[in-house]
C-alpha cells in the first residue's frame, strides 16, 4: 500500500510529493512553498506569528484558549504595534494570531497589503510597484471554492528581491 500511494503521489503530484521545494536562481533550496519561515527585515513581507518559532520539529499551536490572559495580552501588543506602524485601526486577524501548525506559509491579501508601504519605504521604491508584486501573488481559493485567497510569503519575497534587488542592509 505505501509503495502504491507513493507511486500515485509521484505520478500525479510530483512537486508536492517532494516537498514543494523552492529554489533560488542558483538552484539552491531556499525553502518550501508549504512551510512558513520567519522574515523580520522591513523590506520583506512578514509572515503571521508562529507558536512554533517556524521550527517544523516543534510544529504546534500555542494551546492558549481565546480567554487566556497571555494570549489576549500578546494579541493586543501585536495589534497595537501594527496600528502604530501602519496608522490603520483595522488589523487583519492573521497578522496577530498563529496558525494551528505554527508553520503556515501564507498570509491574507489584507495583511500583505497592509505591509506594502513599509516594504516600499525600506526598498526605496514606489508603493504602487510593491503593491503590484503583491497583487500578482494573490492565490485564489483552491478549486475556486475551498479556503480563502492567500499570499505565499516566501514566493512573494523572492519576487520582491527579483524585481527590486535585496535591500543592502538586509543581506
Amino acid at each position: 500500500y505505501p509503495l502504491a500511494v507513493t507511486g500515485v503521489a509521484q505520478a500525479a503530484f510530483p512537486d508536492q510529493a517532494n516537498g514543494s521545494l523552492v529554489r533560488d536562481k542558483a538552484g539552491q533550496v531556499v525553502g518550501s512553498a508549504l512551510v512558513g519561515q520567519s522574515f523580520a527585515a522591513p523590506g520583506y513581507l512578514h509572515p503571521r506569528p508562529s507558536a512554533a518559532s517556524y521550527d517544523a520539529a516543534a510544529s504546534s499551536g500555542s494551546n492558549l484558549g481565546p480567554l487566556n490572559p497571555d494570549l489576549i495580552a500578546r494579541v493586543k501588543t501585536d495589534a497595537d504595534t501594527l496600528r502604530a506602524e501602519t496608522g490603520t485601526a483595522v488589523i487583519p486577524a492573521d497578522a496577530v494570531t498563529t496558525s494551528a501548525s505554527g508553520l503556515d506559509p501564507h498570509i491574507s491579501p489584507a495583511y500583505a497589503r497592509l505591509q506594502a508601504a513599509r516594504i516600499a519605504q525600506a526598498r526605496g521604491v514606489a508603493l504602487e510597484e510593491v503593491s503590484q508584486v503583491i497583487e500578482q501573488h494573490v492565490e485564489g481559493r483552491t478549486f475556486g471554492v475551498l479556503g480563502q485567497p492567500r499570499v505565499n510569503v516566501l514566493l512573494t519575497n523572492m519576487a520582491l528581491d527579483a524585481r527590486f534587488a535585496r535591500p543592502a542592509a538586509e543581506g
